[in-house]
């Protein structure tokens, strides 16, 4: 299968040059040049398989003529070693923990995905791969994990100073190896445009073998389909057919997932894009006009994006039809004290404990039902763990937060992270006197 860029869709390529060069020249988006339908008979039995069972499927339906299926499937199987349990909360709702991996957060599956798939190219590769990537909060950490100690490659993670949880930078700044940190003094929208100058230098492309681990990378997008359709198996078991998806939206690689999975025959009622301040989307979708701010920082700091990257394929999926996007998606918008009580509520009715991109989910679906009522599953997608949110989440319910194994590690050992300011020059620079 070819890729070809949103912004010019004669301009294909092979998927290992999508992933490696991450942006196409003219600064679109790579996207599979067409949308493989799974097999209608898979579908209808997916109860009966396994979450790397249905990775594969997926996997394969986009990259069986780039990867041979026995090497695909130890890919899989390598970064899929994890769950991905739908706990319910009461008969209508229930929750898709996405935080079971070693980041504890959703972004383990392309994270994880995507290092293997590099490493798997790379093999024969003389030259290091120069992995860059910008984050909010938990693309750095799941990165992180997912690369360390991969042969071959090195990876760069901008992050905004402040701006990410105590947890979340432990996860960026203290694991040595092939792994570095730079603190950048602005915001994650600036940590993006960094990585995406560095792109477009052609001194630093001829100098450094440059790759992007964000969602903008296409080997990010494909494995996050895998749990929209795990999902879907597991409310089959329950004799569930329809479902509505409510997903924290940031950076759109998460919700845009989903839509692609859509688009590949699985049988989903709707989306609900959940957002906090930084509403960007939700404006255009009423208005018809992108109009980007610069983010907003708040208590959902992953989700602190004003001009996400991703929208543009969501677009591209529905060739720039508003009217289809309008019917498929709706979208709620929260602040930081709505944050506060939807966590509050989450944890008084259901004793359940969640990070505040769960709660802000959790009170987009109560409110789409509210206007949209009908015999469905509301799933929400649970993004990170609640021990990455101390500061955000109420200290007496923080205080109920049971760890997961290996968070603990993580106080033992030392920041380790460059300084710098929102400035191409000296992001140059640096990678150039660091190699």
């Amino acid at each position: 299968m070819k890729f070809y860029s949103t912004n010019n869709k004669t301009l294909r390529t092979d998927f290992k040059d999508a992933v490696f060069n991450s942006l196409p020249s003219d600064k679109g988006l790579y996207m599979p040049e067409y949308i493989p339908k799974l097999d209608p008979m898979f579908i209808k039995n997916i109860a009966q398989y396994s979450l790397p069972d249905i990775a594969f499927e997926i996997a394969y339906a986009f990259l069986k003529d780039d990867i041979p299926s026995a090497d695909l499937k130890k890919i899989v199987n390598e970064a899929i070693n994890f769950e991905a349990p739908v706990k319910f909360l009461d008969r209508e709702t229930g929750v898709l923990e996405l935080f079971h991996g070693p980041s504890f957060a959703f972004k383990d599956f392309g994270a994880r995905f995507m290092s293997r798939v590099m490493g798997y190219f790379s093999q024969e590769e003389d030259q290091l791969l120069d992995v860059l990537v910008a984050t909010s909060g938990d693309t750095g950490g799941a990165v992180a994990l997912g690369f360390l100690g991969v042969a071959g490659t090195r990876v760069t993670i901008l992050y905004p100073k402040g701006k990410v949880s105590k947890v979340q930078e432990q996860q960026l700044t203290t694991n040595g190896q092939n792994i570095r940190a730079i603190e950048i003094d602005g915001t994650f929208d600036d940590c993006q445009a960094l990585v995406k100058q560095a792109f477009n230098d052609s001194e630093l492309n001829k100098e450094l073998r440059l790759t992007s681990a964000n969602s903008i990378n296409i080997a990010r997008l494909i494995p996050q389909t895998f749990y929209y359709f795990w999902a879907y198996a597991q409310l089959r078991i329950q004799g569930i057919h329809e479902v509505v998806f409510t997903v924290p939206s940031g950076n759109y690689g998460n919700i845009g997932a989903g839509l692609l999975a859509y688009k590949m025959g699985l049988p989903v009622s709707g989306f609900v894009a959940a957002t906090n301040a930084n509403d960007t989307v939700p404006r255009f979708l009423d208005s018809g006009n992108y109009e980007p701010r610069p983010s907003v920082q708040t208590l959902a700091n992953a989700m602190d994006v004003g001009n996400p990257s991703n929208w543009v394929r969501i677009q591209d999926l529905f060739d720039q039809d508003l009217n289809a996007l309008r019917a498929l998606i709706k979208t709620y918008t929260y602040d930081d004290e709505a944050t506060k009580k939807g966590m509050q509520e989450m944890y008084d009715k259901f004793h359940y404990i969640a990070c505040p991109h769960t709660a802000i989910a959790y009170l987009a679906a109560k409110e789409n039902r509210a206007d949209h009522p009908g015999e469905y599953a509301s799933i929400l997608l649970s993004t990170a763990h609640a021990c990455k949110f101390p500061d955000a989440i109420p200290a007496e319910i923080f205080d109920q937060v049971e760890l997961p194994k290996g968070a603990e590690a993580f106080d033992a050992k030392q920041k380790q992270a460059a300084d710098l300011n929102v400035d191409h020059d000296s992001f140059k620079a640096y990678l150039l006197d660091n190699r």
